[in-house]
């Protein structure tokens, strides 16, 4: 039996008609985390979308401002039927020239789409915790980056031939990178609110620990503390760049304040 798409909505607040981000994630308690906080400041709405729990994914994005592939637990490589249905349904935001983020596990997918490749560490080194990347020329032009971000994966991919470098790393050389003008993927997690980082650390960090080059929990949490502004800074500018603000700024010229969710986040 097909299960419909869109299974459940994330509204924050988003006013009646508000354009709507179609936010694919990958087991059911997942969330959109700090992306869906900032895009619904901006006045987004967002569709909910688990192809791994049976949903179909919508044949065009018309009805939808972007799209974005969050990250899970699983092989952008695995054999599972919704694994190749999500890496192939990438081209509908590619042909229709729509934004598209894909965050670790999406950015994966994005680099399997492209041609690029998705593989381990040559040594079984992994990133879980906070690394430092630096960004290249052509990202530095887009944009300032942070210095330090938040890792938890232990695949790197390939940079496709056919796009751009704009952040790089020590272990796992591509961090970021986009290809056209509306198609991004980011290795790292730029997404994570507090709450979701001490789930993390509680069902997974530790459990890691011992893996070469993971973290112990209490440098996540260490980390947040000294890095984590200046990440949830950079999301606010990728975000800007990819999908821009759809409702009117106030009189002022400031954007509207953040929902009291963001601020508690």
């Amino acid at each position: 039996m097909t299960i419909p798409l869109i299974s459940r909505h994330e509204q924050h607040g988003a006013r009646e008609g508000a354009p709507r981000i179609l936010a694919i994630l990958h087991q059911e308690f997942s969330s959109t985390g700090r992306v869906g906080q900032m895009l619904a400041e901006r006045g987004f709405a967002i569709d909910i979308c688990r192809p791994a729990l049976g949903e179909d994914l919508p044949p065009t994005l018309e009805g939808h401002a972007g799209a974005i592939i969050f990250g899970g637990p699983m092989s952008a490589n695995d054999p599972e039927e919704f694994i190749r249905r999500e890496t192939a349904w990438i081209e509908v935001p590619l042909r229709e020239n729509k934004p598209f983020l894909g965050i670790c596990l999406g950015a994966q997918m994005l680099a399997n789409h492209l041609g690029g490749r998705v593989e381990s560490h040559p040594e079984g080194r992994v990133e879980i915790g906070w690394y430092p990347i630096e960004p290249t020329e052509a990202g530095s032009r887009l944009m300032d980056w942070p210095g330090m971000v938040y890792q938890f994966h232990r695949e790197g991919l390939s940079l496709p031939r056919s796009a751009e470098l704009l952040a790089r790393g020590t272990e796992f050389p591509n961090q970021a990178f986009r290809y056209g003008e509306n198609a991004w993927g980011i290795q790292f997690h730029a997404e994570l609110t507090r709450a979701m980082l001490h789930r993390w650390i509680v069902r997974g960090a530790d459990r890691h620990a011992s893996l070469p080059g993971a973290q112990k929990g209490r440098d996540h949490l260490h980390g947040r503390l000294v890095w984590d502004r200046q990440l949830r800074d950079w999301l606010d500018r990728v975000l800007d760049r990819l999908f821009g603000t759809p409702i009117p700024a106030r009189q002022d010229g400031q954007r509207p304040p953040r929902p009291a969710d963001t601020l508690r986040a």
